[in-house]
């Protein structure tokens, strides 16, 4: 499978380069450069299975959308797609899908991704939505094409269009023992086809590409280090930039004073209202001026984590019209009146950052009005209009190129270092590069939103949950309802003023949401005195959901297991974004320190058809591994507008050491369509580490992180001493 990279060095052949190299084509002359060819084109708003909603900036989703694919004379396939890879392995799956329907080897594939001058206009790389959306579309797309080659062939033999058939990348007449390549049939003419949706898709259960695992496209130079990520991006006569930050979050610039900066030689300062910035030769002159600066700040008071959920229910958002109820069944005054078990706990999650390995990252080059911006960003098109916007120019003036990146975890949706290196390149009249350092990564991004999270419920002593109140307070409504029966239901989100700024995160609220509601599935099990896994699948009628809760049983050893004061067993499961997921812990707690450590993790996963089985197993991988931190330490720490744990020093990730065992259980339903992998398998891990502590020594932890950092930096604290 040919990269994006090695694309452009075969145009380089072609001698198309001018001064941005591959980069300056748009698309128009991208096609030029293949003389003939097959163009297929899809228009109509009903011919594709879009996805729903509207981007960040309230843009319409596309109605017509054309020239997603294009074979070239010499059997090469180009696909564009403007979903980004993150490290998700979308590349790779997308390919796959596209080589089934076409019918043509997986390495014929070239994926051009995540650049808004020769792709289709996108929402955006986030929900778990590629998989679901963007593959329907490049499947149609593909069917098409192939149909179409089919008609040209037999067009050419003189032959019924149903008699010849395709297969790795040949049309074949099997009456007369022809063949003609699909580089024979669209070389020295272009084929130019609008087709509409009315095409079969190759059923989940004949896939011989898709389904299959497929190793990582551009895997080896991932390992090698050949892939030049959005940090590593050079261009002649580039130049470093750095920008001046305040002291805290508020804060006013009292005074300035650049005078040594400015004696530097070769340094730039760059002033332009209330944005400050230098540029030099190398980065470390840069860093050098920036010190340089002699900046006085005020400061507000502001809150600190201590403060921080009584301020959620006390700051209500008014201006956001999310809040309101979600769903409401019945009466829940009335079935709490009647129920004979009755629980009401409050549950609370911290923020915590993304805490990428890449950091935010950008290249700027201004050629005439033309702006160009590498930069890593889960939104390509929308850092284009952020762009547009800052200086003013239309968004034709302006691309974005998203090199394959160092992970996001929904924490790049936004363009700041794009925006930064853009105006530092325009006040030097070079291409500017900016990265982010992790203090700025851990202090200046969004974080994923705090929570406070309020519980009622009532249960019959048969373990029938008869009554569920649920209240989140900021963290988010995604996966908020709950999938168990409950006749009678009151769930709300109430947006809150929050003091840090905060934002999109892998699987975002649906983490806080089954942390409350599967701990208190867990409470309400240990009161009614029932397994809680017979507990759950008593309440549960969704068979999907109760397939999975059995599978993840089984391979586990569920019922077979003790928990003791040193080992502790526990269960959670869910559903969001189209996948469902179960996962169940193994921990043990030091009889000393009372620290705990995960030993073994089982979780269950389906989400219809698999695309990349390894792909899909290594993505539920990642995300128990990232839940961990999320579980049982990671937290941001602040006071008086300034983040106090800036750096991995401080703020306590998931280590080699802290990788359990882990097993997951892959439910491949070829029947159903492919749902996304990228977060929900993410939410499970919390509540039924919280499960497993209370099984084990009787204490209940209804806080996230559970075993937050104590006074020495980067170790763990027992769940006991919060």
């Amino acid at each position: 499978m040919r990269t994006h990279n090695e694309l452009a060095v075969g145009l380089a052949q072609h001698n198309i380069h001018d001064t941005l190299g591959w980069f300056q084509l748009d698309r128009r002359d991208f096609l030029k450069i293949f003389s003939g060819g097959l163009l297929v084109c899809l228009t109509g708003a009903s011919a594709w299975p879009q996805e729903s909603g509207r981007s960040f900036d309230d843009h319409e989703l596309p109605k017509d959308i054309s020239a997603w694919l294009h074979i070239a004379a010499d059997g090469c396939v180009t696909v564009y797609t403007g979903k980004v890879e993150v490290g998700q392995n979308i590349r790779t799956s997308l390919a796959q899908l596209v080589a089934e329907e076409l019918m043509v080897p997986f390495d014929a594939i070239t994926m051009v991704m995540g650049d808004t001058d020769l792709t289709p206009w996108d929402m955006g790389t986030f929900g778990s939505r590629s998989t679901p959306t963007m593959g329907p579309q490049l499947r149609t797309i593909a069917t098409a094409a192939r149909q179409t080659l089919i008609e040209t062939a037999a067009r050419r033999w003189n032959v019924p269009p149903a008699t010849p058939r395709a297969a790795d990348g040949k049309v074949i007449n099997p009456r007369k023992s022809q063949s003609l390549s699909y580089g024979d049939l669209t070389r020295g003419e272009k084929l130019v086809k609008t087709v509409s949706n009315e095409v079969r898709l190759t059923p989940a259960k004949d896939w011989k590409i898709a389904g299959t695992s497929i190793p990582k496209a551009d895997g080896r130079d991932f390992v090698t280090g050949k892939h030049q990520y959005p940090s590593d991006i050079t261009r002649p006569g580039m130049m470093f930039g750095k920008v001046l930050r305040p002291q805290g979050f508020n804060a006013t610039l009292v005074s300035l004073d650049i005078s040594e900066a400015e004696k530097m030689p070769g340094v730039k300062v760059v002033r332009e209202s209330d944005f400050i910035g230098v540029v030099a030769a190398d980065a470390w002159t840069a860093e050098r001026a920036l010190v340089a600066f002699q900046a006085k700040w005020n400061v507000p008071a502001q809150l600190s984590n201590k403060e921080l959920f009584d301020s959620f229910k006390q700051n209500p958002e008014t201006d956001r019209d999310e809040s309101g109820p979600e769903h409401v069944t019945g009466s829940v005054t009335q079935a709490m009146a009647a129920a004979p078990v009755k629980l009401e706990q409050q549950y609370t999650v911290q923020y915590i950052a993304h805490a990428p390995l890449e950091p935010r990252a950008a290249v700027a080059e201004w050629v005439g009005d033309k702006l160009t911006v590498w930069t890593g960003t889960q939104r390509p098109f929308g850092v284009r209009d952020e762009l547009a916007e800052a200086f003013r120019v239309p968004t034709t003036k302006v691309r974005v190129i998203q090199p394959d990146m160092g992970s996001g975890y929904g924490g790049k949706h936004t363009g700041e270092a794009a925006v930064e290196a853009a105006r530092l390149a325009k006040a030097a009249g070079k291409p500017v590069k900016v990265v982010w350092t992790r203090e700025e990564e851990f202090t200046w991004a969004y974080f994923r939103p705090a929570g406070w999270i309020e519980i009622k419920s009532g249960a019959q002593r048969d373990g029938t949950v008869i009554a569920w109140e649920h209240h989140n307070y900021n963290s988010g409504p995604a996966a908020i309802t709950t999938p168990y029966n409950v006749a009678n239901q009151i769930i709300q989100f109430h947006p809150t003023k929050s003091p840090l700024r905060q934002g999109s995160y892998r699987g975002l609220a649906a983490t806080a949401n089954h942390f409350a509601r599967e701990s208190h599935m867990d409470e309400l099990a240990h009161a009614v005195e029932m397994d809680p896994l017979e507990f759950r699948l008593k309440n549960l009628s969704d068979p999907r959901l109760c397939a999975v809760f059995q599978a993840a049983a089984e391979k586990f050893g569920w019922g077979r297991l003790r928990s003791t004061p040193e080992r502790g067993f526990g269960i959670a499961g869910g559903t969001d974004k189209g996948g469902y997921v179960v996962t169940c812990i193994e921990l043990e707690i030091d009889a000393t320190s009372k620290k705990v450590r995960i030993r073994r993790v089982v979780e269950a996963w389906e989400s219809g058809a698999i695309v990349n089985p390894d792909g899909l197993r290594n993505q539920i991988t990642g995300a128990i591994v990232q839940a961990i931190g999320g579980a049982l330490f990671e937290a941001i720490q602040f006071a008086d507008g300034r983040i106090l744990n800036p750096h991995f020093a401080q703020y306590r990730v998931p280590r080699f050491s802290d990788t359990p065992q882990i097993d997951v259980v892959l439910i491949d339903r070829k029947d159903l369509p492919s749902a996304g992998a990228g977060e929900t398998g993410i939410v499970g891990l919390a509540p039924a580490v919280g499960n497993a502590i209370f099984a084990a020594t009787g204490t209940r932890v209804r806080n996230m992180p559970m075993a937050p950092l104590n006074a020495v930096p980067g170790e763990q604290a027992s769940p006991f001493q919060s």
